[in-house]
């Protein structure tokens, strides 16, 4: 299959301003397709994730992935539908831009990828320049129904983020004139902007110029909901802010209905793998041989193959109860969502300990649980009630890990 074929199969296109002539320039040599990021934060989460796969795709067909970091339209923001975004500190957006590039850099690879911020063009622009040289060429009456424009009119949009599609325009022809970049890929919510650029790129270079825009659908899962916003929380691709072990969790608990999709999309699995794990989910769907592989694909690419086995080893140590040996870090990174409560450092009986920190109810439950082996303190099963706990014996004495029956664990932090 050929570039657009695949992602038609993946489920991965959503709008193309010329299929035949995108393929025809990718068959002529080599050209360079960009995906841009305002460093709004300083890291990529799983919502960047989904155009970067597009780009990835793209480079792996033979062609040259650039990826903006936005310094000055992130100075801006690109407007939301609703309201208008926070503006960010110089010295914030430096940051951010750092955190993002490395992590670019990482997906990407060095060969075949090039990193630029367009602050180094933008940010060289006078006003009078930019009204003379590119206002002129942008009409009013189309900008206006622009989606993220019209759905903004009501409730007011500023004279800033509505200039936003020209500087994402001047973006597109500045890398078309110096990187030679020929193709825009962006989600869909990005088709106003993406296609203000081929217009500017046509009205400066001429309609002949080859330039394309691409869109991706937006992406939910089989409930409707916007995919990576399930959690509540954003999956971040930084490894200090959504740990491996959770994003590799993220995947693995994906539901049955939506693990081939995602397998399609996130992953670079061929057709007949992708296809063979399809039957997989289907015949055998309690294995979860689909979101395993999922898991470590995806986990694999963002964070590395140490990261899938690390990530694997935990899952196993949590399965079977054998969290004895587990670090600080190993702690923090798997128990962090488990209910929690606090402990002084003293020993305390078992049973006083169980009802303090709330796991039990009275003491003759504790009793009861403590007798019958329901109970594991930092992995050792404990049947005396009798039994002393010793908050500070384990886990560099930061933490006391309690087990009550099979799945249900509580963490304590010892004060």
């Amino acid at each position: 299959m050929n570039f657009i074929e695949d992602l038609k199969w993946r489920g991965a296109l959503n709008q193309v301003t010329d299929e035949d002539g995108l393929l025809k320039a990718m068959a002529e040599g080599q050209i360079g397709a960009y995906v841009g990021t305002d460093p709004t934060a300083d890291s990529l989460h799983l919502g960047h994730l989904i155009p970067f796969m597009v780009l990835k795709r793209f480079q792996n067909a033979g062609g040259k992935a650039v990826i903006i970091v936005g310094g000055a339209t992130g100075s801006i923001g690109d407007p939301r539908p609703t309201t208008e975004r926070q503006l960010l500190s110089e010295e914030q957006l430096k940051a951010n831009e750092k955190g993002i590039a490395e992590q670019v850099t990482k997906l990407f690879g060095q060969n075949g990828t090039k990193i630029v911020n367009n602050a180094d063009w933008l940010n060289t622009m006078s006003l009078p320049s930019f009204l003379r040289d590119y206002g002129k060429l942008f009409s009013i009456n189309v900008m206006l129904k622009k989606d993220v424009v019209a759905s903004r009119l009501e409730t007011g949009i500023s004279y800033t983020e509505f200039t936003y599609q020209i500087l994402q325009a001047i973006d597109f022809l500045h890398l078309w004139q110096e990187e030679n970049v020929r193709l825009q890929i962006g989600g869909s919510d990005q088709w106003g902007n993406i296609t203000s650029g081929v217009d500017l790129i046509h009205t400066i270079e001429g309609n002949d110029a080859p330039a394309f825009g691409l869109t991706i659908p937006l992406m939910t899962d089989s409930t409707g909901k916007k995919f990576g916003k399930s959690e509540g929380n954003a999956i971040w691709l930084n490894a200090e802010k959504t740990s491996p072990y959770t994003f590799y969790q993220f995947w693995y608990n994906q539901a049955d209905a939506d693990v081939v999709k995602y397998l399609k999309y996130f992953t670079f699995l061929s057709k007949e793998e992708i296809e063979e794990l399809e039957k997989e989910v289907a015949e055998n769907p309690g294995a979860r041989l689909g979101q395993k592989r999922l898991a470590e694909e995806v986990t694999a690419f963002v964070h590395g193959q140490a990261a899938v086995d690390e990530a694997e080893a935990l899952s196993k140590a949590l399965f079977s109860g054998d969290v004895a040996e587990l670090s600080v870090q190993q702690i923090q990174d798997v128990f962090s969502g488990v209910p929690g409560f606090e402990t002084s450092s003293a020993e305390q009986n078992i049973v006083d300990f169980l009802v303090t920190a709330g796991i039990e109810k009275s003491k003759r439950q504790a009793r009861e649980d403590v007798t019958n082996g329901a109970i594991r303190i930092n992995g050792e099963k404990v049947t005396d009630t009798d039994a002393v706990v010793k908050p500070e014996s384990a886990y560099e004495g930061q933490y006391v890990l309690v087990r009550r029956g099979k799945k249900k664990y509580f963490l304590g932090s010892v004060k």
